[in-house]
Formats: structure tokens, sequence, C-alpha cells
């Protein structure tokens, strides 16, 4: 068996069922050494924002993400695997999250209306998209004229994030920092 489809997956952007376990399992641990909450306070979340967190995983930040964002704000957390949607609604339970929705993916394709975000991140994922023309088409659709993208590179270089923003015709890179790229919609 081939060990690295077996953990990274044959299927189009989603990991095997064993991989997002694993995965889920490493931020925990990364969580202790390494609180996210810094990485949080860099997207410029404000309170009555709608926010999208796309390829939510675990929900590692839907929390804190909920807080910021306030009962006025509203958190989508998208992911196409079944298992982040499932860990994203016991999240939801166990903190009452009442301003989050959890939405199930169907290729690049996700149920938010057009125009609806202020701000979608997109964090330790851009490199498993197969086609990213068509993923950052998508997320073009549902940001407002106003709002903004943040990416990372995932396991990626930073030149081949570069590439993909820029040649979609989609985004302009508007500030560049050691952890994201920040966009806005052309």
């Amino acid at each position: 068996m081939n060990l690295k489809k077996y953990f990274c997956g044959r299927e189009i952007d989603r990991m095997p069922d064993i991989a997002f376990k694993m995965m889920s399992f490493l931020f925990k641990i990364m969580d202790i050494f390494y609180p996210f909450e810094k990485r949080i306070a860099g997207l410029g979340l404000k309170e009555g924002f709608t926010v999208v967190d796309y390829g939510c995983g675990p929900g590692r930040y839907i929390d804190k993400v909920s807080r910021l964002v306030g009962e006025t704000g509203k958190v989508y957390a998208v992911d196409i695997h079944e298992l982040a949607i499932s860990s994203v609604k016991k999240k939801i339970e166990k903190y009452d999250l009442k301003n989050v929705e959890p939405v199930l993916v169907d290729g690049y394709s996700c149920d938010i209306e057009d125009n609806a975000a202020d701000v979608i991140y997109a964090l330790d994922m851009f490199h498993m998209i197969k086609e990213p023309v068509l993923f950052l088409k998508e997320l073009r659709r549902i940001v407002k004229k106003d709002g903004f993208l943040i990416i990372d590179d995932g396991h990626q270089a930073r030149k081949n994030t570069k590439v993909k923003l820029t040649g979609s015709d989609l985004w302009t890179i508007a500030e560049e920092t050691k952890d994201h790229l920040k966009c806005v919609p052309v």
C-alpha cells in the first residue's frame, strides 16, 4: 500500500478519515505549545462581521471567532469532510455557539449566499486544492465587494500560492505577512 495515498487520499481535495483524525489530534497538541489565538488576532475580524472559515477542519478556531464577531455576527464553518462538520456541530453544542453554522461543501460549491462574507479565511488547506481557479471563484462569489480573503500557503511555497492567486484574475494581494496573504476581490 502506498502510504502517501493512504494518508493524503485519492479523492479531490479531501483527506481520508484516518488522516483527518490524526490531524485533529496533532492540532490539540500544537495548541498547547502555540496558542492559535495569536493567529486569529491577526485576521482583522470585528464584531458584527460575517466570517467564513473555509476548510474549518475540526473547528479549532470556531469558538474564538464566534466570540469575536459577537451576537450580531455570523460564522460559517465550511469543509468538504463529514468528520469536520460533525466536530463543529459538537463544538456548537458544547459552547452554545448560536452564531455558527456548519456547511458541508460539495466539490467547489457551498450553500452560502452571494456577497455574504466580510471575511473568508482559508488556513492550512490551499495546498490541497486541485482546481485553484474554481475554488477561488467560489470564494469570490461569497465575499462582499469590500470584503477580503485571508489565505496561507499551507504546505506549499509562498511563490506557488501567489501564482495560483494572481493567475485566477479574481483576487489582488493587498497585504503580505509571514503567516498569510490578505487578498481583495478584483
